[in-house]
């Protein structure tokens, strides 16, 4: 006969996994754009921690879709093939011989390595870049910096076949031109936010390595309305590298993602505390800060 023993942790676990039931209703069905990127993508143990979460989060109902980043790999790897990089406005120009590092650390090294850390927890993940089937169409986004690309047309289709397949899709932000032979370095953010919004997305969870949006007092404002996130720019209450993220999250927004969360992806399982805890783990932009339930797909 095995022996019965009662462990606190075991006891925990119970209470948590019956607790997040409602959350877990809640998300059935949903699609839920994920921008994976900054310190963890260098440290293997919170790689298999992230590849873990996106598993769990496709084993309970959801389509998670991964899109990555990727520019401490692209500096090492433009320093070691000697490739000296001109800025423009604290922005590098790429131009090139630079897109080609770019393309092959994004689409190839990242990439893969995020797909393979998805398989190794159990999953079924697959990687395309914003070329496949089109689905990033870019034009210059300022033509001092070359070849970095703003999104002018999405062609998501080849991203709903993957999860209507069972798949995961991880998407390096690496896009073709609207001219023959271009391809275009994406920032990541923005391609998260251009991919959701194509996607209707139900949530775009944007990690990074801050704890959120944060007040004049630094405490992490959970909830905002565009409306409040304007002010707060207005006002410098939102500054810096915060300013792109934001606005990114207001262009998903308007484009019809229910909700875009700016996460810490430095707080472990950032993206189960969000999705499935009453509190959630960072800062929420919505156009309306009445619950929201998913839409059914």
């Amino acid at each position: 006969m095995r022996k019965q023993t009662m462990d606190r942790d075991w006891i925990a676990t119970a209470k948590t996994l019956s607790e997040a039931l409602p959350y877990l209703q809640r998300y059935t069905g949903a699609v839920v754009v994920v921008k994976f990127g900054g310190n963890a993508m260098g440290d293997d143990e919170a790689m298999a921690e992230f590849a873990r979460d996106v598993v769990l989060m496709k084993q309970v109902g959801m389509n998670p879709v991964v899109v990555h980043g990727g520019g401490p790999m692209i500096n090492e790897m433009l320093a070691k093939l000697g490739i000296k990089s001109d800025w423009v406005r604290g922005k590098r120009v790429t131009d090139k011989a630079t897109v080609e590092v770019v393309e092959m650390i994004l689409s190839g090294l990242v990439n893969k390595r995020i797909v393979q850390a998805i398989n190794d927890q159990g999953g079924r993940a697959v990687g395309i870049s914003g070329k496949d089937d089109d689905l990033m169409v870019c034009e210059a986004d300022d033509p001092e910096l070359g070849f970095v690309g703003k999104p002018v047309e999405m062609n998501v289709q080849i991203v709903r076949d993957l999860y209507g397949a069972g798949l995961i899709p991880v998407i390096a932000p690496v896009a073709t031109g609207v001219n023959d032979n271009e391809t275009f370095n994406v920032n990541g953010d923005t391609a998260a936010g251009a991919i959701a919004g194509a996607l209707q997305a139900d949530r775009l969870l944007l990690l990074t390595d801050v704890a959120g949006v944060k007040n004049k007092a630094g405490e992490v404002i959970t909830q905002m309305s565009p409306d409040e996130v304007h002010a707060l720019i207005e006002d410098g209450t939102i500054s810096g590298g915060m300013i792109p993220k934001v606005e990114t999250a207001l262009k998903a927004v308007k484009e019809g993602v229910r909700a875009v969360v700016i996460l810490d992806g430095r707080v472990p399982n950032a993206c189960l505390l969000e999705l499935f805890t009453e509190h959630g783990a960072g800062s929420m932009i919505r156009s309306t800060l009445t619950r929201v339930k998913p839409r059914r797909r």
